[in-house]
């Protein structure tokens, strides 16, 4: 039976052999056998529940009937499921209903949900990181009143910052919050584009809602954050009236159509009521807590369909049996053969095998960071572990959700004609994957974030100790027979990265801050380039030596009798021909765009607005 949603094998390898638990008896319990059992009912709750209401999240998607929203039918038993198995706080301190789960593992259980329904997994995404606000910034009435019901998935949460005229300028909001005698706040305004914004799988949803307090600045410093409940919570912890958040409409968009995008109406029809949210004026500072959070969420968003879709395509290309082998000639008895074996089904293939394992490796690493910061003593690896998240985000983020894209389009292609027909899925994944390069901030501007501010972070220390952790995977590589040609690449490509990064650091500073901008984005495309190198590197650095143990060379010979029986064996082959092709075939091209960005070509700047096309 072919494999649903990710590599199996993949995952191990990564959890367990590539990047590895933090080693800290606050993680005592969960020995191999533990997590190998966690990511197996991960897989099961994913594949037999969630993965059903895939098509029906796109084909029924949700309905405003009467001033409700429904979701299909499916999705809330499997949403029941995933709330009664606890998985929703299963990283979260006990204290606040959770399991105490290391994020590294995680990371393996939220791949499975995540690409099996990701429109689903929305509603996951927007309650968990609403409720770590609340935990992070509420009163302890705010918490008792709120957190562990949202933690346990009984509520809903949701993100309330766009508006139609603002778009990305959150600082150009005009909802209003108006203090009322008893310190409760009267919230009027409109919201657009609020994932999970209505909905019946709860029966009360919280609202983080970005406001300005009467007379509070213009701009961002004068923005506050709210909680608006779409039901008032009596002391009793019962629900009591409507709070007058109305749903005005749901937008009709290319995927995710399961998931509630939902324009909001507060205090329109009716006094709606909010509660602060740590200070006053401090709103968007907190609310980046959450939008950091949900940055990382859309990075597994994207990888997580991507393996879905590779997952797809190389079945297909297994049983899909078109044309003869291409040295087969003119043979006329020459039978026709299964697709994987013509060279450009191979290419595409490996495009998508390359980047989905890179994505994994990152985000899982990602996943560690968080569980060192959250748990080590040693103060100074927490500081900069925490820079190093900050620098990676953008590349989670941007550049995993690029590439996304561009995996679910080659399993389109693999498909040929069906790809592009409802009937596979590899047509929905695609159509679901855009938005995740436009959610929680463009991957513009997740461009103009690295360069603006991440190059510059503690006087540049933050993005030297991300080289630094690149060139300690290196030296490492480098005590490996095999690799050498590998480990000389990658070392070539990390200078030229630290090199360039330093000259458009420079130039943003510079009268040529619009030049450094305008290659933002290419920056950002070879940082990932030159990541995704890093960990191909890495992996290959772990297989070389385990496939000697297999086989007893490297030689291409050798290795090809033995993967034919040996199932880790070829497992080890693959993660070296991968790293051959993603440092010797793909990486390449970022030389020149480093060359491009270094040159700083001011065409960008000069084409005047009439010169794009007549009006």
């Amino acid at each position: 039976m072919a494999q649903l949603i990710a590599d199996r094998r993949d995952v191990d390898f990564v959890l367990h052999e590539q990047i590895g638990m933090v080693d800290h008896e606050s993680f005592d319990e969960f020995n191999k056998k533990t997590i190998d059992l966690i990511v197996s009912e991960a897989r099961n709750l994913a594949i037999k529940e969630i993965l059903p209401t895939f098509k029906d999240g796109d084909e029924i998607g949700c309905k405003l009937e009467n001033g409700k929203v429904t979701v299909p039918e499916s999705f809330k038993r499997a949403w029941n499921l995933y709330c009664e198995g606890e998985w929703l706080a299963m990283c979260d301190d006990p204290e606040v209903g959770g399991q105490g789960m290391p994020k590294l593992v995680g990371c393996a259980a939220l791949e499975y949900m995540v690409g099996a329904n990701s429109a689903f997994m929305l509603y996951y995404g927007m309650t968990h990181g609403a409720a770590k606000l609340v935990e992070a910034f509420g009163t302890e009435d705010q918490k008792k009143r709120y957190m562990k019901k949202m933690f346990a998935g009984v509520w809903g949460g949701t993100m309330l910052l766009t508006e139609s005229e603002a778009g990305s300028d959150v600082g150009a909001l005009t909802t209003t919050a108006t203090k009322k005698a008893d310190g409760t706040y009267s919230i009027q305004g409109s919201k657009i584009f609020i994932s999970a914004g209505d909905h019946d799988l709860c029966e009360n949803i919280i609202h983080p809602v970005l406001a300005r307090i009467d007379g509070a600045p213009a701009g961002t410093r004068g923005i506050s954050l709210f909680l608006v409940p779409k039901y008032h919570v009596n002391d009793d912890g019962n629900l009591g009236d409507f709070n007058n958040i109305v749903c005005t409409g749901l937008e009709h968009k290319m995927g995710i159509h399961g998931n509630a995008t939902a324009s909001l109406s507060l205090g329109e029809k009716g006094e709606c009521i909010g509660t602060l949210l740590g200070e006053e004026n401090k709103g968007m500072a907190a609310m980046f807590r959450m939008m950091n959070e949900a940055r990382a969420f859309v990075g597994m968003q994207g990888f997580a369909v991507a393996s879905a879709a590779y997952m797809y395509a190389l079945d297909y290309s297994r049983n899909r049996v078109q044309g003869k082998y291409l040295l087969a000639g003119k043979d006329p008895a020459a039978k026709n053969v299964t697709i994987i074996r013509h060279p450009d089904v191979k290419r595409q293939l490996l495009n998508m095998k390359v980047y989905t394992e890179g994505m994994r490796s990152l985000i899982y690493y990602y996943g560690k960071c968080s569980d060192i910061v959250r748990i080590t003593d040693d103060e100074r690896l927490r500081a900069d572990t925490s820079a190093l998240i900050e620098v990676l985000t953008p590349v989670v983020k941007g550049y995993v959700t690029d590439k996304a894209l561009e995996v679910c389009s080659h399993g389109v292609q693999v498909y040929g004609g069906y790809g592009y027909i409802s009937e596979y899925p590899v047509e929905q994944l695609m159509r679901d994957s855009r938005i995740f390069m436009i959610y929680e901030g463009t991957n513009g501007i997740q461009a103009m974030d690295l360069i603006g501010r991440k190059l510059g972070m503690n006087k540049g220390k933050s993005f030297k100790y991300f080289i630094d952790q690149m060139r300690k995977t290196i030296e490492e590589a480098k005590a490996i027979e095999g690799i050498e040609a590998l480990v000389e690449k990658v070392d070539h490509a990390v200078s030229r990265l630290e090199a360039l990064a330093q000259k458009i650091g420079q130039r943003a500073r510079s009268e040529k801050v619009l030049n450094a901008y305008a290659f933002a984005h290419p920056f950002l495309e070879v940082t990932g380039d030159v990541t995704f190198a890093w960990m191909h590197l890495w992996r290959a650095s772990v297989a070389a030596p385990r496939l000697v143990e297999k086989v007893g060379s490297l030689e291409k010979k050798a290795v090809a009798a033995k993967a034919e029986k040996n199932k880790d064996a070829a497992f080890y082959a693959g993660q070296i021909e991968s790293a051959r092709f993603f440092i010797h075939t793909l990486l390449p091209a970022a030389y020149g765009k480093m060359d491009a960005i270094l040159e700083g070509d001011s065409c960008v700047e000069d084409i005047l607005d009439v010169s794009f096309g007549s009006k």
